[in-house]
């Protein structure tokens, strides 16, 4: 099965025991606790300490984020694992995926720095209190991190007082690692420094959101720092920070991936088991379409997701594609996973609003996924960058395995600075679409091509045309994400021996969506009287097959019906 499915988790392959054991025991505590608990938890906005206690119990941190070296002498760091237990998290509700996703942003920064002795204590704290936090963004500056007011003031020992306070910080109630972005006063040098949320001269000021979720606001007042607490300073610090969001904004895409399949799952079973006018919701026309299509999108993610992994997992210093392919499962995957969500709630219309449903939290919480780690106009911007190589200056590189053993993700944890962003380098997407000729493929094809006229017809006016205007960035930048999501679609399905049906049927919506944006560079005000016509020549109709169209329905989606339902 492509799809998660915590009913039938124990079929998958595992590197190891213990990865296994996570999940299932993960997926177990879930099952146990029930859909009437996690929701009455959810409305009464209490904060996740069950969950917290479980994963001490169970060091299920300890055995994810730590890379070789540290903890257990089999311990090894995975970015499969850690897509498997976002994807869970996600699955079951996002204030325990939340809990998750700022705990490895927290102690990243460690393991990232340059303080040995530390990374060494940070093992023992983590066993002590598996929560940390990530202290970067501020108040007044928001996404603006070269702007930081956090301040490390040198004191004649040599030792340091820190002031300030950070903002929409989570985890910063109860986190026993807090990873701090700040500035040397005298200096204006960058530097991260590790705090405790209990020590007496921190103060947790509030959760600045009305939820689940603990989003703090803290300050520090007089917190006294050694170098034993500080992990990096200088360009090693901004390097740092920026590596760490590298990691774990993947985390993004694998938990909206969550969310909605078990939104899936619910919207299916419901609408099989409604009867109106004589028929069931699933024999209605409109609503075949509209499974199809968030199915197909469903599993579009999925095969990204599982491949983009195999990218992070394989990267070096000389082969940096992940940089790529980051940011799209971060913003891509998790707006896919908002488009899927709209097309289910028509479906389902007033039954998502239902207080027993985890349709009615899901459809709130997933709002935010796309915004969290940069938002989608600054993702954008930063695929953007990469047109020119991606297109115009392919590299060989070896083939890329499925990667979900027991291996060390080495690079993550040494990236080194980060500069040379525009000049990555690329294996030549043509020849991965010439492994396939099937109908919506083809005119796919066609259309990157019309595509790669347009760039060349624009020239290095077009840096400027995207810079100048956000919105004509976003249509522009659509298109080159598209080729690069639907490259990896069709290399992960090989992998995963999707059938050529499924395949083509996913490739209509890419057709579809391709043709939207051209429109949409089409009708923007920054587009010139040579791009236009070239725009209107991308846009083209799916191949469409109705035979092909019902047997996938049958075969894909309808065959999911009560295969899960959450206990109760």
């Amino acid at each position: 099965m492509l799809l998660l499915n915590p009913k039938k988790y124990q079929d998958r392959n595992y590197p190891d025991e213990r990865s296994k054991e996570i999940m299932l025991k993960t997926i177990e505590w879930f099952e146990n606790k029930g859909l009437e608990k996690i929701k009455e938890d959810y409305r009464s906005c209490e904060f996740t300490y069950d969950f917290a206690e479980f994963v001490k119990k169970e060091r299920i941190f300890e055995t994810l984020f730590l890379p070789r070296g540290y903890g257990e002498e089999d311990q090894y760091y995975s970015t499969y694992r850690m897509y498997e237990f976002s994807e869970i998290c996600g699955f079951y509700g996002t204030a325990y995926w939340y809990m998750y996703h700022v705990s490895t942003l927290g102690l990243d920064p460690v393991f990232l720095g340059d303080n040995e002795e530390f990374k060494h204590k940070a093992v023992q704290k983590l066993r002590e209190n598996p929560l940390c936090a990530f202290g970067l963004s501020e108040k007044e500056h928001g996404a603006d991190i070269y702007s930081t007011d956090m301040k490390l003031y040198l004191q004649e020992d040599g030792t340091y007082l820190a002031n300030g306070t950070k903002y929409y910080i989570g985890n910063g109630n109860e986190a026993g690692m807090v990873s701090v972005f700040a500035k040397i006063a005298d200096t204006d040098e960058y530097v991260f420094f590790i705090v405790d949320s209990k020590h007496e001269k921190y103060e947790c000021v509030q959760n600045v959101i009305n939820g689940q979720h603990y989003v703090s606001e803290f300050a520090l007042h007089d917190y006294p720092i050694t170098d034993a607490e500080i992990t990096s300073r200088g360009k090693k610090a901004w390097d740092d920070m920026l590596n760490t969001i590298n990691i774990c904004k993947f985390n993004i895409g694998s938990g909206a991936i969550g969310i909605v399949t078990h939104s899936f799952y619910e919207a299916l079973n419901h609408a099989a088991h409604r009867n109106l006018y004589g028929k069931y919701v699933t024999e209605f026309p409109h609503v075949k379409r509209l499974f199809l299509d968030s199915f197909c999108r469903l599993a579009a993610m999925k095969l990204f997701g599982l491949r983009a992994t195999d990218y992070l997992r394989a990267a070096s210093p000389d082969d940096k594609r992940y940089l790529l392919f980051n940011p799209i499962m971060k913003m891509k995957v998790a707006i896919q996973g908002e488009e899927v969500h709209e097309m289910l709630w028509d479906i389902i219309s007033a039954r998502g609003f239902e207080k027993d449903m985890y349709f009615e939290q899901a459809v709130v919480e997933l709002k935010g996924f796309p915004k969290l780690e940069g938002t989608r106009h600054v993702n954008m911007a930063l695929i953007a960058k990469l047109i020119p190589s991606y297109f115009f200056n392919a590299k060989e590189f070896p083939e890329v395995p499925k990667m979900n053993g027991g291996e060390n993700d080495d690079f993550l944890f040494s990236q080194g600075p980060t500069k040379g962003y525009a000049k990555i380098q690329f294996h030549d997407f043509r020849k991965t679409y010439g492994t396939k000729n099937l109908p919506n493929i083809e005119v796919f094809k066609e259309q990157i091509k019309v595509y790669e006229e347009f760039l060349m017809v624009s020239g290095m006016e077009l840096g400027d045309q995207m810079l100048n205007d956000f919105d004509f960035l976003l249509a522009v930048g659509e298109i080159f994400t598209l080729v690069a999501y639907g490259q990896l679609i069709i290399e992960s399905a090989a992998i995963e021996k999707v059938e050529d049906e499924l395949l083509d049927l996913i490739f209509d919506f890419m057709v579809r969506d391709f043709s939207r944006y051209a429109l949409d560079i089409y009708s923007r005000n920054s587009a010139t009287e040579q791009q236009q016509p070239i725009c209107l020549k991308m846009i083209k109709k799916p191949v469409v097959n109705m035979e092909r169209f019902e047997k996938v329905l049958k075969e894909h989606v309808y065959s999911l019906i009560d295969t899960y339902q959450m206990n109760p």
